[in-house]
C-alpha cells in the first residue's frame, strides 16, 4: 500500500516544561524514532518540527509561523507530500505498533457512510476520507490517523478561507467535516507522553515481566538495523540446551555463532527468518547430543566404580 507519512514533532510540550518531547527516551530509544519504526515503508516520511538526529531518513519542514499549531503543522507537513494516502501521527507515542498503522491505512477502503453526500465539487466515489484510532475510553484521535490527500487538503483551503489563517485552530474544525472510519486501539497503541508521570509510566510499562522480552528486542532489531522475525521461544531453548548441556557460558556464544551463520546463510539469497530456524536447529540438535554423551560417559563411569 503506498502511502506518505507525516510526524508532528513541533508542539511546545507545557505540560513537560518545555522538554524536547520527541528526543526523550522510552526503553533506551527517542519517542520520534519509536512512531517512525511504526511506519518504516511510507513511500516519503515528512516530519514537522526542529531537526534532530532520527533513526532512518526523513524530510523536515515547520509550519510558518512555528508553533502555530495542528492544523497548520499539518498543512506544512501535506505540502512535502505526493501520496494520494497520508498517514499523520503524533511524536509521543511510545506503544504504537505496525499493525495498528496497517488498519488505519487499509480503514479508508471501506465503503462510505451511508447517506453522506459527495462534497461539492467532488465526484461520489467508494470509501471513506479517511480513518482515525479510537482509543479504549472511547475518544477519537486525529494525531493517529490515515486520510486521504484530497480530501484533506480541501478542508484545509476551506478553513484557511474562512479563518484567514490556520493558526492556533483546533484539529476537530478539521474533522467535522470528513467522513472518516474509527479504528478500535489496542490497548497501548494510542497511549501518549504529555506529562512526566506519562512518561514515567512508560518507561515502567516497557519493563513489565510480560512484555519486556519483545519490547528489548525489537529495540535491538531498531539500533541493528535489521527486519527479522525473531523466534524467541526457539533461541530460548538454543540457549538453555547449551547452557545446561555443554556449559552456561556456551549460550551467549551458541546464539551469536546462529546469528552469524544466518547472516552468511542470507548473504547467499536463503531466507533470513528460515535461515536462523536451521541454525538453531543444528545447534539445539548438536548441545542435546553433547549432553547425551556426557551423560552416557557419565552412567559409564560409576557403573565401572
Amino acid at each position: 500500500m503506498s502511502y506518505d507519512a507525516i510526524v508532528l514533532a513541533g508542539g511546545a510540550a507545557r505540560r513537560l516544561g518545555g522538554a524536547d518531547k520527541p528526543a526523550l527516551s522510552v526503553g533506551g530509544r527517542a519517542l520520534l524514532d519509536r512512531v517512525l519504526d511504526a511506519c518504516p515503508d511510507a513511500r516519503t516520511t515528512v516530519v514537522v518540527g526542529d531537526r534532530r538526529a532520527t533513526a532512518r531518513p526523513v524530510h523536515w519542514t515547520r509550519e510558518d509561523p512555528p508553533g502555530g499549531g495542528p492544523v497548520a503543522a499539518l498543512d506544512a507537513g501535506l505540502r512535502r507530500t505526493t501520496a494520494e494516502l497520508v498517514l499523520v501521527l503524533s511524536a509521543d507515542l511510545p506503544f504504537l505498533d505496525r499493525e495498528t498503522v496497517r488498519a488505519l491505512l487499509e480503514a479508508p477502503s471501506a465503503p462510505a457512510a451511508p447517506g453522506r453526500d459527495a462534497a461539492p465539487g467532488r465526484d461520489a466515489a467508494p470509501g471513506r476520507d479517511g480513518a482515525m484510532l479510537r482509543d479504549p475510553d472511547g475518544r477519537d484521535q486525529p494525531l493517529v490517523a490515515a486520510y486521504r490527500a484530497e480530501p484533506l487538503r480541501r478542508e484545509i483551503a476551506l478553513l484557511a478561507a474562512e479563518h484567514g489563517t490556520l493558526t492556533g485552530l483546533p484539529l476537530r474544525a478539521l474533522t467535522a467535516e470528513l467522513d472518516l472510519a474509527r479504528v478500535t486501539s489496542r490497548p497501548l497503541a494510542s497511549f501518549d507522553c504529555d506529562t512526566w508521570d506519562d512518561l514515567a509510566a512508560a518507561r515502567a510499562r516497557i519493563r513489565e515481566h510480560g512484555s519486556v522480552l519483545e519490547q528489548w528486542i525489537t529495540a535491538v532489531k531498531s539500533e541493528l538495523g535489521i527486519d527479522l522475525t525473531v523466534d524467541t521461544k526457539a533461541l530460548l531453548d538454543l540457549a538453555r540446551d547449551a547452557a545446561h548441556g555443554v556449559a552456561r557460558p556456551a549460550a551467549p556464544l551458541t546464539t551469536f555463532l546462529v546469528g552469524y551463520a544466518a547472516a552468511h546463510a542470507a548473504a547467499t539469497g536463503a531466507d533470513p527468518a528460515q535461515a536462523v530456524a536451521q541454525a538453531s536447529r543444528k545447534a539445539a540438535d548438536l548441545a542435546l547430543r553433547w549432553a547425551d554423551e556426557a551423560a552416557a560417559d557419565s552412567a559409564e563411569q560409576n557403573g565401572s566404580g
